[in-house]
C-alpha cells in the first residue's frame, strides 16, 4: 500500500533539523520519499498528522528480551523464557524500539517468531549463547557449584576455555543462525565470582573467537568495563565495545582508529540500583553497580571526545524494561538530544551495519517511523516512560501502534 503522511514536522537526524511543510510517501515497508504536498501523487490516501512530528524508529543495541529475572536461570525453562520473552518484545516495539540487537539469550528461533508474525516486536538481531570464560561474568555458578552442566549456563552463556573450545562455540552459535558473537572480555556487575577490572580471555583465545566469526561475516559485541580490558579487545580485533564504563582517552583514540564503536547502557545502573535489592541483588552486587554508575557519564564524554561512534544500548535484564526511552535523556546530558537521537538511530544501524535502511526518515530506508507529539529535538524525554508524546509506532510502513487512526484512515 502507499499512502503519504501529511501535516507533519519530518525530523532529520543526520542534520540535527526539523523540516516543515512536507509530506513522507511510505510505498509497502520502505520510504518512497519526502516531497512538497503539491507533488504528492494523485489520488494517494493522505493522513494528516496536525502538526505532529515524524522521527526514525528507534534502534536498541544492547536489549535483552530473554533475561528477565535475576534469579530464574536454574528455575524457569526456556520455553517459559521464550513466551516472557513475546511480552517484552511488544514493550518494546510500543515504546518505538522498531528495532534491536539483543545481547544474549535470544536466538535465531526468535528472530524467525518475528518474521514469521508469531510475535510481534522490533526486528531483532540475535547472538544467541554469549561465550564466557570459567569464572567470567557469563559464570553464574555459585562458589561451591562445580559442575558446568555441559558448558551451557541457564540457556544464556556457554563456558568455553581455550583455543579449540572457544572456536567451536564460535561456529556453534553461527551454525545456529545468529547475527553477531557476544563475548564476556571483563568482570560484571550481577556474576559472583569476578571483580569489574578483571580482564578476561587470554589474547590467543580472543583473536581466534574474531577469526571464526569474521570468515563466517559476524563480528564480535564483547561486555567489557575496564580499559586494560577494553584495550585488549579493541587490539584483537573487536568491533563492538558494550558499556566501557571505565574507558580512557588513550583507548578511544585506538578505538577510533580501529574503527570500533561503543555501545553504553547507562539507564541500567540507575534502575537496578532503584531496583537491585527487589530482586535479588547482595551488597557486593549493589556495591559493583555504584561503581560503573558513577563513571557511566565520563565514558560518554571521553568517546565524543576521540570521536569514536557512540551507539545507544539498554541492557535492562532485571530491571523494568519499561526504562527502555529513558536513558536518551542520560546521553542528552552529555551531548545534547540531537546526538543523543543519533546514537539510537544512525549510529546505532551502523553498529548493525543497516546504515542507509533504518534509523532514518530518506528515500529507500525501511518506514520505521515514529509519531508524536512533541519535537524530539528539543528534549529527549518525549522518549521517557513518563511521557505520553509518543502516538503511533509504524514498522515497515504498517501501524503498529496506532493513537491517531492511521488504519481507520487508510481503511484498514
Amino acid at each position: 500500500m502507499k499512502y503519504a503522511l501529511t501535516g507533519c514536522n519530518i525530523t532529520d537526524v543526520k542534520a540535527g533539523e526539523t523540516i516543515p511543510g512536507k509530506s513522507l510517501v511510505v510505498d509497502g515497508d520502505k520510504i518512497d520519499g519526502i516531497v512538497d504536498n503539491a507533488d504528492l501523487p494523485a489520488g494517494i490516501s493522505k493522513i494528516d498528522l496536525g502538526g505532529r512530528f515524524l522521527c526514525p524508529g528507534l534502534i536498541d543495541c544492547h536489549s535483552h528480551c530473554f533475561i528477565g529475572q535475576f534469579n530464574d536461570r536454574d528455575t524457569v525453562l526456556a520455553s517459559e523464557m521464550t513466551a516472557r520473552a513475546s511480552l517484552h518484545l511488544i514493550g518494546m516495539l510500543m515504546r518505538g524500539f522498531t528495532t534491536v540487537r539483543d545481547a544474549g539469550g535470544a536466538d535465531y528461533g526468535h528472530k524467525v517468531a518475528l518474521e514469521k508474525g508469531m510475535f510481534t516486536g522490533p526486528r531483532m538481531f540475535v547472538s544467541g549463547k554469549i561465550l564466557s570464560q570459567t569464572g567470567g561474568h557469563g559464570d553464574h555458578r555459585g562458589r561451591a557449584s562445580m559442575c558446568a552442566c555441559g558448558s551451557s549456563i541457564g540457556g544464556i552463556s556457554v563456558i568455553a576455555d581455550g583455543v579449540d573450545a572457544v572456536r567451536h562455540a564460535v561456529r556453534e552459535n553461527i551454525r545456529q543462525g545468529v547475527d553477531q558473537i557476544k563475548i564476556m572480555a571483563g568482570g560484571g556487575v550481577s556474576s559472583p565470582g569476578d571483580e569489574l577490572v578483571h580482564a578476561q580471555y587470554s589474547m590467543d583465545e580472543l583473536r581466534a573467537i574474531v577469526d571464526e566469526s569474521e570468515r563466517f561475516g559476524r563480528y564480535i559485541m564483547a561486555h567489557v568495563y575496564a580499559d586494560i580490558g577494553i584495550r585488549r579487545a579493541v587490539e584483537a580485533g573487536v568491533r563492538s565495545i558494550e558499556h566501557g564504563n571505565f574507558l580512557e582517552s588513550d583507548t578511544a583514540k585506538l578505538m577510533r582508529d580501529k574503527s570500533a564503536c561503543l555501545v553504553p547502557t547507562l539507564v541500567t545502573y540507575e534502575a537496578d540500583a532503584k531496583y537491585g535489592k527487589s530482586f535479588g541483588w547482595s551488597d557486593y552486587n549493589a556495591q559493583k553497580n555504584s561503581e560503573v554508575l558513577a563513571s557511566g557519564l565520563r565514558s560518554l564524554e571521553v568517546a565524543l571526545e576521540s570521536e569514536v561512534l557512540i551507539g545507544y544500548g539498554t541492557d535492562l535484564c532485571w530491571s523494568p524494561k519499561a526504562f527502555q526511552g529513558d536513558g536518551l535523556m542520560i546521553h542528552e546530558k552529555v551531548c545534547g538530544p540531537a546526538e543523543a537521537l543519533r546514537h539510537a538511530t544512525i549510529n546505532n544501524a551502523k553498529v548493525v551495519r543497516m546504515e542507509g535502511r533504518i534509523g532514518e526518515l530518506a528515500a529507500g530506508a525501511q518506514a520505521d517511523i515514529l509519531i508524536l507529539d512533541s519535537d524530539p529535538l528539543k528534549g529527549m524525554e518525549c522518549f521517557s516512560q513518563q511521557s505520553d508524546a509518543l502516538v503511533a509506532v509504524i514498522q515497515g510502513g504498517a501501524a503498529c501502534r496506532d493513537d491517531v487512526g492511521i488504519a481507520e484512515a487508510l481503511g484498514i
